[in-house]
């Protein structure tokens, strides 16, 4: 007798539901906790946010998950409370301390310091980060007491600007970055840098992409602040959910014909000569991504190269 494949259990959900995350929650925590409040078949989230940390965290759905990828890629905001003086083994409050220090950079030291971390830099990751290293994890080799050795990776900061200095003991900063930047090692880095030491106290991610504060929801808003459930609690109301498309606000946007479009879902490249008038201005020809637009809906997303317009992800 063939084998029947599995229906899979939940609902077929698609879109974006954007969680401020509680600190002392994993982003995986949350999003299993979203999942089944949700009953929904399939869901995932767009960037790791450190237990310590708090804020936008956006979780995907269905379909929403093959934007994901772009979402990581988008522009980051972040607020971070740097505790001078005080190293610790995971870079942030939640780790033991290695040593003090009694040096309290002035404002002045400080600002002097900023400009070497912006822009395209290098950065050595927290040991306590999810990195392999010959296969494992960075942070359960540091757990077992092998601390690894991470090599310097390239990173792009944006901004990372000096906003509040409450007291000796304390710095506020906010960093506009782009993908897999560290906060913790921007901390540690910086307070090194001021002849001191230092670690992240407390930690808030403001925007990821196009999306911000403003569009996410407690889970105390949407009834799934307690792990457990009843089991006759219906699920949450789908209303919390944002359009797959909108994770893609961001990029340059190109209006279609219907045959056109038809051509891109089909697998079928387009020569820019033929798109020449409707390109955006913000669109790089040479590799850049454009968000297919036809009829007033989003298609996918194409890239252009050589002289084409090619199908990337179709949705």
């Amino acid at each position: 007798m063939p084998r029947q494949n599995k229906r899979p259990r939940g609902l077929p959900l698609d879109g974006w539901l954007i969680i401020d995350k509680p600190a002392g929650m994993t982003s995986t925590d949350v999003v299993n906790r979203v999942r089944r409040g949700f009953d929904a078949q399939k869901a995932g989230h767009g960037g790791t946010l450190d237990p310590l940390a708090t804020g936008v965290l956006p979780v995907a759905f269905g379909a929403a998950t093959k934007t994901v990828p772009y979402v990581m890629d988008g522009t980051k905001l972040y607020r971070f409370t740097l505790r001078l003086g005080d190293a610790r083994d995971t870079d942030d409050a939640d780790g033991k301390t290695l040593a003090l220090s009694d040096v309290r950079p002035t404002d002045a030291a400080i600002a002097a310091a900023l400009p070497a971390f912006v822009g395209d830099i290098l950065q050595i990751p927290p040991i306590y980060s999810a990195i392999k290293v010959a296969g494992e994890r960075a942070y359960d080799m540091a757990r077992e007491g092998r601390a690894p050795v991470l090599e310097p990776r390239p990173a792009r900061v944006d901004r990372f600007q000096l906003v509040e200095r409450p007291d000796a003991d304390t710095a506020i900063f906010e960093v506009q970055s782009g993908k897999g930047v560290y906060m913790r090692s921007l901390a540690r880095d910086l307070a090194a840098a001021c002849g001191t030491l230092g670690h992240v106290a407390a930690l808030r991610r403001l925007r990821v992409g196009p999306f911000t504060e403003a569009d996410a929801y407690t889970l105390e808003a949407i009834s799934l602040d307690k792990p457990v459930r009843g089991e006759d609690t219906p699920p949450a109301s789908p209303d919390f959910l944002l359009p797959v498309a909108t994770a893609l606000a961001d990029i340059p946007a190109l209006a279609l014909t219907e045959t056109e479009a038809g051509d891109l879902s089909h697998g079928q490249a387009i020569s820019l000569v033929q798109l020449m008038g409707r390109i955006p201005d913000t669109a790089n020809p040479a590799g850049g991504l454009a968000r297919a637009m036809a009829g007033g809906r989003v298609i996918g997303l194409c890239r252009l190269a050589d002289g084409w317009l090619k199908p990337e992800r179709m949705l």
